[in-house]
């Protein structure tokens, strides 16, 4: 076998090799805190989970309430010239009733003179 010698002499052009810091163990208190977290985490995004459905059937139901609304005020275009005429034959019709009602006073004075 041939043998390699390095010669420390030599200049070398590469930097110097930084020693790794020894890692630390996980301690049993820091793995519960980061499974707290972990749950911490899932109950957050059950929470977010749980908002976007609450916006997205917020959401269809401001769509549902403008259709509805788009709807009536449909209906009550179609119906405000029908309103217009039962308010006229409304006026007319309690015009005719006073005038009836006057005939008929009118007819009571004169039999209540012929019984005189």
């Amino acid at each position: 076998m041939t043998e390699f010698t390095w010669d420390t002499a030599v200049n070398d052009d590469r930097e110097p090799e930084v020693e790794a810091e020894p890692q630390e163990v996980e301690k049993p208190e820091e793995a519960a805190t980061l499974t707290l977290s972990a749950n911490d985490f899932a109950a957050l995004e059950e929470r977010v989970l749980r908002a976007v459905e609450v916006v997205r059937r917020e959401r269809q139901a401001r769509v549902t309430a403008e259709d509805r609304a788009t709807r009536a005020e449909a209906q009550l275009q179609e119906q405000a010239p029908l309103l217009g005429q039962l308010e006229k034959e409304i006026s007319l019709l309690r015009a005719e009733r006073d005038s009836v009602r006057q005939r008929v006073e009118r007819l009571l004075s004169q039999l209540d003179a012929l019984e005189l």
